[in-house]
């Protein structure tokens, strides 16, 4: 009987995963099944451009893993049963269906979260998703020269989805709100840039605003004052799906599923988690954050070590670092911070053309690998070891 491996969430992690486990382990000894929801793979890191109305590439899921031995599957997770390895799933049948498994790769991902703030749900928008790209995308366009838009959050998603609209909508006031400082996280040089960035594109920025109540015409603010926008786009906080802290899984306060190096559950060593939806420790024992420039390596490294457990290979164990910071600026800016493995800001940055040239090359990059499966490193596909001495070596390592 094959060794049966459900990879949940097609993102950045979990697409990865399936890719790598398909070039790890031998077609003939394990059936791997791809479960998303949407059929098509969505470039999260450029929701923000999907809202400002440009349009993205169309991949669909089927066609990316076409002869290598993944099964996708178009469908929505509604639980699942850690103790039983069963994963329930809501689609095209309603009656549903349950998939059973042998091995689990958890990557869910996460949404946009209001972090209790009253009036998020019913009146902010978010890029968070496909579907919500797109409903805010046309509510922008909905807007008359002079409409007021909103971003509340300071950090790169906000930064990113502030530009993209005033540079494809120069006709609005854009203005972005920020608890904190925008862009605590870089250096001095890589602020500097910003804020010229946000002066030429006419962003106008609010600091230290902490924002209690959302409203239909605007914000309020703690301090009673208030921020007219005829929308809001809140990019403030992440929460990650509900249901792995539904289950028996050890998770965090916040849901996240506890992993250990290797990425597998500290409670039940069949499953693996990847990306948003893992909490793991990665360069100086900091937990990595929730960012596509952890998806990647968390996922080559739930791979690799899932398809040496089962073909009693040397598991491999790595820390897993940063590199740099990303922050695109429109279409013909952007910042490149030079971070250190923990994720601290550097001295050296790239800003400008060049800045916005790289970082397009990073997310190209990111979808090309995804979209081509079959050519991406390792190739080499092993067999499973025998059944009692790979329960043997998942059980202990």
């Amino acid at each position: 009987m094959k060794h049966r491996i459900v990879v949940l969430g097609a993102g950045y992690a979990g697409a990865v995963t399936a890719g790598r486990l398909a070039r790890r382990l031998h077609r003939d000894d394990v059936e791997i099944t791809l479960v998303n929801a949407d059929p098509e793979f969505v470039e999260r890191v450029r929701l923000h451009q999907l809202a400002s109305g440009q349009e993205l590439r169309s991949r669909p899921l089927r066609d990316l893993y076409a002869g290598t031995g993944v099964r996708v599957r178009s469908a929505w997770v509604t639980a699942v049963d850690a103790d039983r390895k069963t994963v329930d799933l809501a689609g095209e049948d309603p009656a549903g269906e349950t998939l059973r498994y042998d091995s689990l790769v958890y990557a869910l991902g996460s949404t946009s979260a209001g972090q209790g703030v009253p009036g998020v749900a019913e009146y902010a928008h978010n890029v968070s998703g496909k579907r919500d790209a797109l409903r805010l995308r046309a509510r922008l366009a909905e807007l008359e020269p002079g409409g007021t838009v909103l971003v509340v959050g300071g950090g790169l998603t906000g930064i990113e989805a502030a530009a993209e609209f005033a540079e494809a909508r120069p006709d609005l006031k854009v203005a972005l709100a920020a608890r904190g400082g925008v862009a605590d996280q870089l250096s001095d040089k890589a602020r500097r840039h910003l804020r010229g960035a946000f002066d030429r594109l006419g962003v106008t920025v609010h600091e230290g605003v902490d924002v209690t109540r959302v409203e239909a015409d605007g914000v309020v603010t703690g301090a009673g004052g208030r921020l007219p926008a005829q929308v809001t786009v809140w990019t403030a906080g992440f929460a990650v799906h509900p249901i792995a802290a539904a289950t028996t899984l050890e998770v965090s306060d916040t849901g996240r599923i506890v992993v250990d190096a290797t990425m597998r559950s500290l409670s039940h060593p069949d499953v693996y988690a990847v990306g948003d939806a893992a909490l793991a420790e990665g360069a100086g024992g900091k937990p990595l954050r929730m960012a596509c420039a952890t998806a990647s390596p968390m996922a080559w490294q739930a791979a690799d070590a899932l398809a040496a457990r089962l073909t009693g290979r040397k598991v491999p164990e790595t820390t897993i670092g940063y590199v740099t910071q990303c922050v695109s600026l429109g279409r013909r800016d952007g910042i490149l911070q030079k971070v250190t493995p923990e994720d601290e800001a550097t001295s050296t940055v790239l800003t400008g053309r060049a800045g916005a040239r790289v970082k397009e090359l990073i997310c190209a990059g990111a979808a090309w690998s995804i979209s081509h499966p079959t050519l991406m490193l390792p190739s080499r596909r092993h067999r499973l070891a025998p059944a009692r001495a790979r329960e043997a070596r998942i059980a202990n390592t």
